[in-house]
């Protein structure tokens, strides 16, 4: 009995959920990828720099060869916040806040991929992952005493150490040079990207792209502001305020913890900057536009599971949410002649760092563009406006193989992204 094409598009999406999940190389890449060493920052702890649980932070490089010998790719790790005692505490017991527990090799696909056919603007670039170890996007500096043991607020020391640690392997010396990161890690990407380039030559070639994090600002369907909650919560507890850009914090005083949120922070970045991200991006989906204080009796969870089974309340709710990221983005549409961007109807959430949306036969795509050409037009100068918007769901046909939502029911300090 021949299977349904429909079942074969829903099985390969449960396959990608899982991937997702767990940072897996894609299982449908045709190159496993490349197992890369973790480094430790030895010179960490004489900066302060340490994990949630005092363990020392870490990377994995793997060197770039040929003409990209003097390029360089940072990538920092996503995987959720942490905005309170306990869920700070429950976080450091994992490889989220201890490189204690994180695998000591990570396998390096889509932008990070060594392969030329699949990574083509990038392949032969020293490639950098940062693991995220501090729960508040690299940008937190105190610590609280927790009985008899210390928990570590220092992601800002951590980026500091990082950085510090690589300029002597080749970073000071760079030509070009690209920030990025998914998630958690993509909204680090808005937070550094200056300081980044003032680490770097001035005659270097410096941007960022931020792949999955562009969070919102917005109401959830409850009309409650519950990201907005969260990191107010999350800026408060870790010591981000004095780490936020100090031109936004004064425009949007008293509330500076606004600053945390990309489309606040966008207009002060003063570098080059790419957007990549779903318009109906699934995390903020489940937990910004419908988190679970917001649907208690369950209305979206079938919705949640499957996009095709929302009602149409639900669906304009979605609409509502494209309609609220492109409006904050307009500015950054119309007046960045240096910025880039690739924002695609697909129910998904991080593209860069999987082979199969990265770049392979089944990637998505906008007017034909897949995100790996995409982001090399932007970033080598190759088309004069490299601003990519998909058309609403569901026009698009090319987000066939990506996840339509998922079902978690984590928080958004736990959820392992």
């Amino acid at each position: 009995m021949k299977t349904p094409p429909r079942l074969l598009h829903l099985t390969a999406a449960m396959v990608l959920l899982v991937c997702v999940a767990s940072s897996l190389p894609p299982l449908v890449s045709s190159d496993p990828g490349r197992r890369v060493s973790m480094t430790l920052v030895r010179g960490a702890a004489a900066l302060g720099a340490f994990c949630l649980d005092g363990s020392l932070p870490a990377y994995h490089l793997d060197k770039g060869f040929g003409a990209g010998s003097n390029n360089w790719l940072l990538q920092f790790e996503g995987g959720g916040w942490c905005n309170d005692i306990a869920s700070c505490i429950d976080r450091s017991k994992t490889r989220r806040g201890s490189t204690r527990f994180m695998s000591k090799t990570a396998v390096f696909t889509g932008i990070l991929s060594n392969n030329a056919s699949l990574n083509p603007d990038f392949y032969n670039w020293n490639k950098v992952r940062l693991r995220y170890c501090d729960g508040a996007s690299f940008a937190g500096d105190t610590q609280f005493r927790n009985g008899k043991s210390m928990l570590y607020f220092r992601g800002q020391r951590i980026w500091n150490a990082i950085i510090l640690d690589l300029l002597p392997k080749g970073l000071a010396k760079a030509r070009k040079a690209l920030l990025t990161g998914c998630s958690a890690g993509g909204l680090s990407t808005f937070l550094h990207c200056d300081n980044f380039k003032n680490y770097l030559p001035k005659t270097a070639n410096v941007k960022c792209m931020s792949d999955a994090g562009f969070f919102l600002d917005t109401m959830d369907v409850a009309s409650n502001r519950t990201m907005r909650s969260f990191y107010t919560k999350l800026v408060s507890l870790q010591g981000v305020e004095k780490n936020l850009d100090p031109s936004c914090t004064r425009a949007f005083y008293p509330e500076p913890s606004l600053c945390f949120f990309p489309q606040y922070a966008l207009r002060f970045i003063r570098t080059p900057m790419f957007i990549l991200n779903s318009a109906y991006n699934v995390f903020q989906f489940h937990h910004g536009l419908v988190p679970p204080s917001a649907d208690r009796t369950g209305r979206w969870k079938r919705c949640k599971l499957n996009v095709t089974a929302c009602n149409p309340h639900q669906l304009d709710a979605l609409q509502g949410f494209r309609t609220d990221m492109l409006g904050a983005l307009m500015n950054f549409i119309r007046s960045s002649t240096r910025g880039g961007m690739f924002i695609n109807p697909c129910f998904d959430h991080c593209q860069s760092a999987l082979q199969e949306t990265w770049l392979s036969p089944t990637s998505p795509r906008i007017h034909n563009k897949t995100i790996a050409r995409t982001v090399g037009d932007w970033y080598f100068g190759r088309r004069k406006e490299v601003k990519e918007i998909g058309c609403s769901y569901p026009c698009d046909k090319t987000c066939h193989n990506l996840i339509p939502a998922s079902t978690t029911t984590d928080s958004l300090g736990n959820l392992d992204i």
